[in-house]
């Protein structure tokens, strides 16, 4: 049955890929750690041109270690989580004083990097180097628990037994299984997802279980979606956003204009602070951290 699987997947991801910079052959596991890193609760659509001048202006770990606090914070955007960019400013350091530069290919090394995660980890070992782990992020985890186990849908996180049921799948042969993950992605991503699925499109239609089923997806997630808008993570955006826009220090007056709630405003800056993305300086004044501050 898993040739079955094998065969299908790789056929149809072949045929069906879409196009992503760091797909390119030429791509480094630089190129691909960074993708995964900006990817995490991030539209690809919104990746790919950050990705592209990233790539451009910081081409491996070593460019990105020398590079200031304040420039990563501006390229990062409003790609969200903006800690991830010190995460991964933190990685590019690390890869440069640990492994001369060059991201690393071993998994326990992978895991060993700041802000690195299992996912991550297995990401760039199989996408970077062709390495057989299981790369089980929410596309692969609601795949496979279509496909193999009759479910509507796979739990909240992440666990054991999703990794377990996902490498099950994987072929023996390294190569191999690096294409049936990423086409196991690919799959959950656009003709498998939450809440749309396209069975008739869908190469593993003939032998999915949950089809096999009858049954149809709940009518809503599995889960409520948060409001976003009014939120302190909002209006930690909106003053990351003012401070990337500004060159010289933001007196607390404009950062009072972002939002009409003081104690949501207060409370969003100094979270910021705290977490080493904002620095305040001598009278009220406020700069991205690692900013010039003349």
């Amino acid at each position: 049955m898993n040739d079955w699987l094998h065969t299908t997947i790789t056929s149809w991801y072949a045929a069906n890929q879409r196009e992503l910079p760091w797909r390119d052959p030429g791509t480094t596991a630089w190129g691909v750690l960074v993708s995964e890193v900006m990817s995490q609760q991030t539209p690809v659509g919104r990746v790919a041109p950050l990705w592209t001048q990233w790539m451009e202006r910081w081409p491996t770990p070593t460019d990105f270690a020398a590079a200031n606090t304040a420039d990563v914070l501006r390229a990062w955007d409003r790609l969200g989580y903006p800690r991830r960019a010190l995460r991964l400013h933190e990685c590019a350091q690390a890869v440069v004083d640990r492994h001369d530069g060059e991201v690393p290919s071993d998994l326990d090394e992978l895991l060993a990097l700041p802000g690195i995660g299992t996912y991550t980890a297995s990401a760039v070992a199989v996408f970077a180097y062709g390495k057989r782990h299981p790369v089980v992020d929410t596309n692969v985890r609601r795949v496979v628990a279509r496909y193999a186990g009759g479910e509507p849908d796979a739990g909240m996180a992440t666990t054991r037994r999703d990794l377990t049921a996902t490498e099950a799948l994987l072929p023996t042969d390294a190569a191999t299984a690096a294409i049936v993950s990423i086409g196991l992605m690919e799959l959950g991503a656009t003709l498998c997802a939450a809440r749309k699925v396209d069975c008739g499109e869908c190469p593993l239609k003939p032998r999915c279980k949950f089809h096999a089923t009858g049954a149809e997806l709940p009518d809503r997630p599995s889960r409520k979606t948060q409001r976003y808008h009014g939120t302190t993570r909002y209006v930690r955006g909106q003053i990351m956003a003012l401070l990337r826009a500004n060159d010289t220090p933001v007196p607390r007056v404009a950062i009072d204009g972002v939002w009409h709630e003081d104690a949501r405003r207060a409370e969003a800056l100094a979270g910021l602070i705290t977490d080493g993305l904002v620095d305040a300086l001598d009278g009220d004044l406020f700069v991205l951290a690692g900013a010039d501050g003349d």
